[in-house]
């Protein structure tokens, strides 16, 4: 016992690989602290792996697939993924809570949507198992054709710190139920969510190695990954210029990659539109609440009919001065912090690089401490008001690079033609909203706008049987539906010839 009065520093907790069904630190001992965005502060450590990590990780995996899962039937592998899904129900509070202080996403939003639709996503891939099949090919009668979909083997998960747990059950699911193994790398902003998934899969009696759990840094534990010529399939969610470096690295092994990066996406809003649903679609579900922009498909380029303009513009402005920023753990806050101080730094470069190049500022622009009274324990958090630019056009470099926080751009437009080459005028091509009462111009647009997900009338929509993907500089392959599992499968031709 201590001096009276003294106070006891209680550390971090501290988060350990999984690794073949059993927790481990990393081989060197090396670990990353994981900061609170809310408040700048360390709040818990994880593993710094390298690749004798990611090696052992991979090891386990291979194991595990040719030993225990895919020699399992399909209504067996089902089973386990059904109550893997129990388990993250009944732990779903502390996930939520642990997510929430790792990357600032909101508790409203762990909470009521992102562990529901985990162990929802698991319920609907595990009744995926056993629907995989082939097809027969009638060539003549002196032979039989057909073909098989089986498991790749070795599947690597790359997932990003905005929503690791939905993004990486997603992809976990798709290849667990198609009859994989894992490695999953979080990423080391938000790992500790994750981390904890891993312990938990020893709870759901899921077979050791089946899904293996490895933090570090992208440069090394994923770059280890991707490199290994035992993976079979890499899916990575993160930025384009990541997508380029995972490319470059995985040539040598010519591995099937999927890749479902960033995004430019316009959120129209024509002048029939019910201006109302409009200007609460480019806000509360667009860009500026929730995860405070950091969406990959954030409507960050808001489209507006040149003869409403103002008053949307108006509509806007009312809208982002009821969201009330704060602690994430806070179930009356509405937006968030900035995940990091190296986002937060990325976010103040655009907020000073689009009055430079000719935009006016309309609303927001403040950041970090000018938003909380001094002594405020947020005050050191990264956090950025919603922030809106009127832009003359969509050249800027403002309009064209993903920002990644609770900034947008405000365009007039006169007329279809307009809009739709304003919208397609990006190297991305991941999503787009569109608000009109117009049918016809509603099918109009979801045909021709350059978009993996076109919304009419609504905008961030997603469902796990719904496939979720980009185009162009988007990326190429799906997350969820029945698309992501057939993904995570190889086709094999057989040809018998008859007697």
């Amino acid at each position: 016992m201590g001096p009276v009065g003294e106070t006891t520093v209680k550390p971090p907790p501290s988060f350990e690989n999984l690794i073949g069904g059993q927790r481990r630190p990393a081989r060197s001992g090396a670990t990353l602290d994981s900061i609170d965005p809310s408040t700048g502060v360390v709040w818990a450590t994880v593993p710094r792996s390298d690749e004798t990590d990611v090696t052992d990780a991979v090891d386990a995996a291979l194991e595990a697939f040719q030993e225990r899962w895919r020699p399992l039937p399909a209504l067996a592998r089902a089973a386990h993924m059904r109550r893997l899904a129990d388990v993250v129900r009944a732990h779903a509070d502390e996930l939520a809570e642990i997510e929430t202080r790792d990357n600032g996403r909101i508790i409203v939003e762990t909470t009521l949507f992102d562990l529901p639709a985990c162990s929802e996503m698991l319920f609907y891939f595990a009744g995926a198992a056993d629907k995989i099949s082939g097809d027969t090919v009638q060539i003549g009668p002196a032979s039989v054709n057909f073909t098989l979909r089986e498991p790749i083997g070795v599947v690597g998960l790359i997932v990003p710190w905005n929503a690791p747990l939905t993004i990486a059950v997603a992809k976990l699911g798709a290849a667990l139920a198609a009859g994989n193994t894992v490695v999953l790398k979080p990423a080391e902003q938000a790992s500790c969510s994750l981390l904890r998934f891993g312990e938990l899969l020893d709870e759901a009696g899921m077979p050791p190695g089946v899904v293996n759990v490895v933090a570090g840094l992208g440069e090394e534990a994923g770059d280890a990954l991707v490199r290994d010529p035992r993976v079979g399939r890499i899916s990575f969610t993160g930025s384009t210029e990541t997508a380029r470096v995972i490319s470059e690295r995985a040539a040598h092994t010519l591995k099937p990659l999927h890749f479902e990066l960033g995004g430019k996406s316009a959120n129209i809003v024509f002048a029939d539109a019910d201006l109302d649903a409009a200007a609460y679609g480019v806000t509360a579900m667009s860009v500026f609440t929730g995860n405070a922009g950091q969406t990959c498909i954030a409507g960050s380029r808001v489209l507006l009919h040149e003869s409403i303009y103002d008053e949307m513009i108006e509509r806007i402005a009312a809208h982002a001065a009821d969201v009330r920023i704060g602690a994430p753990l806070d179930h009356s806050t509405t937006m968030g912090p900035i995940v990091s101080a190296e986002q937060l730094q990325r976010v103040q470069s655009y907020l000073a690089l689009a009055p430079a190049e000719g935009a006016d500022l309309l609303f927001g622009g403040r950041t970090g401490a000018d938003l909380f009274p001094q002594g405020s324990p947020l005050a050191g958090g990264y956090y950025v008001e919603p922030t809106l630019f009127g832009a003359p056009h969509t050249d800027l470099r403002f309009c064209q690079e993903e920002i990644f926080g609770p900034v947008a751009a405000a365009i007039p437009f006169r007329d279809d033609a307009h809009a739709l080459a304003l919208a397609n005028g990006t190297r991305y091509g991941l999503a787009a909203g569109v608000w009109t009462r117009d049918l016809a111009r509603a099918h109009r647009f979801v045909r021709d706008l350059e978009a993996g997900a076109v919304w009419v009338n609504t905008y961030r929509k997603i469902h796990w049987a719904v496939p979720f993907g980009g185009v162009k500089e988007s990326g190429y392959g799906r997350d969820s539906g029945w698309e992501s599992v057939l993904e995570n499968t190889r086709l094999k031709t057989s040809w018998i010839d008859l007697p």
